[in-house]
């Protein structure tokens, strides 16, 4: 088989968040058509037990370690030489010296980037497929929106300079990838290339519906009778973290005023100091990580996503439809996700909607809506049907 070089910011296994779940996916797809050759990072000691795991996909490995806090020191340098902060970040020189080495060894005739940050590697490569996945840049202008200064100056030039470099990467590499129509469209309208605007494609997620399915034998994690409503997610991300705040304060206490046996369940790895504060809060239960959400999620009387910051695909609005249960989200948290609004899931854009539809939700059974919300996810989120994609563009190109 031929070789191909894969890069991607932080190692594809577990899958068990957003950007692992579709490097996963990619990586196990395409070791059956090509001999890989990986590049990735490790930022969680937990992972390293992982590595064996990975090669097993791969004809050669590289892992590199990485220390968010040195990262974020060594990320300084792009002040000084008018870099985004995120390309220092995941810059290292051991790195680049294997991928060299490594494409004159086994002659790499095509690269897949998996995040934009990782393409500084292979900018002249010319046989590159990047996935972006989502647009970063706009992700950090909405951070600079919600921040005081000095962040707010600091997220806001990252939004400016990470920008220029994503349309620098699509002008050069072969394809761009984006995990959804209006994340594509959204980069196509910031490209001023209309040629690089013609090599922009989506490639959707898919779930695994085989696993994220009821199972009557499965056993609740919960005591007693309340009335949970949960959300999962990884409890060290920013959006997360305000999106769980914001429903704590401003949600849930008027749907305790009317169901007072009502708990808020936030499962999630990691959680920050400020996550664990809300669990002082009457009703709300902050677990950490846990080693299956699927029984958090199937006991649930309802998931809600109540992300106002947000790009891409959400996994976690996916995984609670096919788990078959009623999902409350924002349009933020819904963009990409074509399912019909009051037929499939609820949507709300305001706290007072939010409350509303929960309030709703408890108070009445909708066993409709939870089995078209997962005949939804089984008919348009299939990675047998996404997967083809990237093997078209690594080929074509």
């Amino acid at each position: 088989m031929e070789s191909l070089l894969f890069l991607t910011h932080r190692i594809p296994y577990p899958p068990n968040k957003g950007d692992k779940i579709r490097s996963f996916h990619l990586l196990e797809y395409l070791s059956q058509h090509y001999q890989i050759h990986l590049a990735t990072f490790i930022d969680l000691a937990d992972d390293w037990q992982y590595c064996d795991k990975v090669h097993h996909y791969c004809t050669t490995t590289w892992f590199g370690k990485l220390t968010p806090s040195l990262a974020k020191l060594q990320s300084l340098v792009g002040f000084i030489n008018g870099q985004p902060l995120s390309l220092p970040y995941y810059y290292r020189p051991a790195l680049a010296r294997w991928i060299k080495q490594t494409c004159k060894t086994y002659t790499i005739q095509r690269v897949l980037v998996y995040s934009s940050v990782m393409a500084q590697y292979v900018m002249k490569h010319p046989h590159c497929v990047v996935d972006f996945v989502d647009v970063d840049s706009d992700k950090w202008r909405q951070y600079s929106a919600t921040q005081s200064w000095p962040m707010r100056s600091i997220y806001h030039r990252e939004a400016i300079r990470l920008a220029q470099f994503e349309q620098q990467v699509a002008t050069q590499c072969a394809a761009s990838i984006f995990v959804s129509e209006p994340e594509a469209a959204l980069f196509r309208q910031q490209l001023n290339d209309s040629e690089t605007a013609k090599r922009v494609y989506t490639l959707c997620n898919g779930v695994d519906t085989a696993f994220f399915a009821p199972d009557t034998k499965r056993m609740s994690p919960f005591i007693g009778q309340a009335a949970r409503i949960v959300f999962t997610g990884a409890m060290d991300y920013w959006a997360n973290i305000e999106g769980v705040t914001w429903f704590a304060h401003h949600i849930f206490p008027a749907v305790r005023e009317t169901h007072p046996d009502a708990e808020f369940i936030i499962v999630g790895m990691n959680p920050t100091p400020e996550v664990y504060r809300l669990a002082e809060h009457s009703g709300i239960h902050v677990t950490g990580a846990v080693s299956d959400i699927r029984p958090y999620l199937q006991y649930a009387k309802l998931v809600v996503v109540p992300l106002r910051i947000a790009r891409g695909i959400q996994n976690k609005v996916l995984e609670a439809m096919a788990m078959a249960r009623p999902v409350v989200t924002t349009p933020q948290a819904l963009e990409g996700i074509p399912a019909k609004v009051n037929r499939e899931v609820y949507c709300a854009g305001d706290a007072s909607t939010f409350i509303r539809a929960v309030r709703h939700l408890l108070t009445n059974e909708n066993n409709n809506i939870t089995v078209q919300a997962r005949q939804f996810v089984e008919r348009e989120f299939n990675w047998k049907h996404s997967l083809p994609t990237i093997l078209s563009l690594l080929e074509s190109n």
